[in-house]
């Protein structure tokens, strides 16, 4: 199966999936009880944030592939339909790859 199909595969049963950054080549796994932000945090990949809460719009990321469940209170219901950007700070995933813009 290709990275492609995994855009698209819905999120497994244990909440975790994978998150692909795009510009750097890099990937990693998100588990269910961390959120994006602290995974790439963790991970020496400098990200900007501040609230941690979905509501400054501070990490607002660029979504290639893949679709986000969001949780934020920042973007509109039209901006969280398009699926093109999320806040990863409290975000999370429908499916079992997201391919962001970092």
């Amino acid at each position: 199966m290709s990275n492609d199909d995994l855009t698209k595969t819905p999120l497994g049963a244990d909440g975790a999936f994978e998150v692909h950054l795009a510009k750097r080549g890099e990937k990693y796994r998100v588990p269910a009880d961390q959120s994006i932000l602290r995974v790439l945090s963790d991970a020496g990949v400098d990200v900007p944030f501040a609230c941690e809460q979905g509501v400054c719009g501070t990490c607002l990321t660029k979504v290639l592939a893949g679709q986000p469940d969001h949780w934020d209170m920042f973007l509109t219901p039209e901006e969280q339909e398009a699926n093109t950007q999320m806040m990863i700070c409290c975000s999370r995933s429908q499916t079992a790859v997201l391919v962001l813009d970092i």
